[in-house]
């Protein structure tokens, strides 16, 4: 996929909140001294009365975007995600989810792929977290396209929403006929011998494992489930009965993300054997996000050999 258009999903957020703040004057953006980084600045440049830089105070950003949902406002509230889902979690547990305020959290530079900033900003623990919130919506885009409509589909429901983008910049592969629906996943390449499930930058990675394994006789289904929670039970049933075999795939922890959640519905529904790959209980470290990726064994490289022994059981 080294020819394919690449884009960093927080770009995506930019853009994508400049397309509906152009339709939806209700929509105010607030970030915590990141617009930069976040690329909530793009919004900021088109819409200056109604982006709100709350300074290098996330706790108080989120108390302020819950305060601006009571008054028929739609707050997108922007920082990383270490600071969205773990400074501020009280925050956002208590005055958004609590009251479920309509109030979305975007956060950008979650994962190991935030590179050289180390493990004190690579957070992969946020879906964990995010999750446990009753009424928390939580997804993760896994290309431009997806985000952008992605971000729509937020405005357009009622109610919290955590959303996590990444920093660098990944393959483009889906067009502009790619239909989102929250809670929806999406089978890329189908398959009967295993089922690999990704979310967010993992999913062209996935792509690229199911044309591997492919090459050596092996039919994976490659599923892109960028809803992590409600998560798409009726497909991961389907992947189970079908296919015998789940494999996970994400830029997180695997506990409490969304290897966990595919699980916790195969147990009950259709129990198969499931194979998480991601973040194995530790934190990260200073690198460049490419070479962490394959350290952490988040690359298809990776997966097509976990894949291979997995089904080879």
């Amino acid at each position: 996929m080294a020819d394919v258009k690449k884009v960093a999903t927080r770009d995506s957020y930019g853009n994508g909140l400049v397309e509906l703040g152009k339709e939806h004057e209700n929509i105010v953006v607030l970030d915590a001294d990141l617009a930069g980084a976040t690329k909530s600045g793009t919004f900021k440049k088109a819409f200056p009365d109604r982006h709100f830089n709350c300074g290098i105070a996330e706790c108080d950003m989120v108390g302020v975007g819950a305060g601006l949902s009571t008054m028929g406002l739609v707050p997108f509230v922007s920082t990383f995600a270490m600071f969205a889902a773990g400074r501020a979690y009280e925050q956002v547990r208590n005055t958004i989810g609590y009251p479920h305020l309509n109030v979305k959290i975007c956060a950008t530079h979650g994962g190991i792929s935030v590179g050289e900033d180390g493990a004190s900003h690579q957070c992969c623990e946020d879906f964990a977290l995010m999750r446990t919130i009753p009424g928390m919506t939580v997804m993760c885009p896994s290309d431009d396209v997806e985000a952008r409509k992605m971000v729509r589909a937020a405005y357009e429901m009622e109610g919290p929403v955590y959303i996590r983008f990444g920093r660098a910049a990944t393959p483009v592969y889906h067009d502009e006929s790619y239909e989102f629906a929250i809670g929806k996943g999406e089978v890329i390449q189908d398959g009967t011998d295993v089922a690999i499930i990704a979310t967010g930058i993992l999913v062209p990675e996935a792509i690229k494992a199911g044309k591997l394994l492919a090459a050596e006789g092996i039919k994976a289904r490659v599923i892109n489930m960028a809803t992590i929670k409600p998560l798409d039970e009726e497909l991961v049933i389907r992947a189970a009965q079908e296919c015998g075999r789940i494999v996970t795939v994400e830029e997180h922890n695997i506990l409490g993300g969304l290897g966990e959640a595919v699980a916790g519905v195969v147990t009950e529904h259709a129990p198969v054997p499931v194979h998480r790959i991601g973040v194995r209980d530790e934190f990260g470290h200073s690198g460049p996000a490419a070479e962490l990726l394959k350290q952490f064994g988040l690359t298809a490289e990776h997966i097509v050999a976990q894949t291979k022994t997995f089904v080879g059981k």
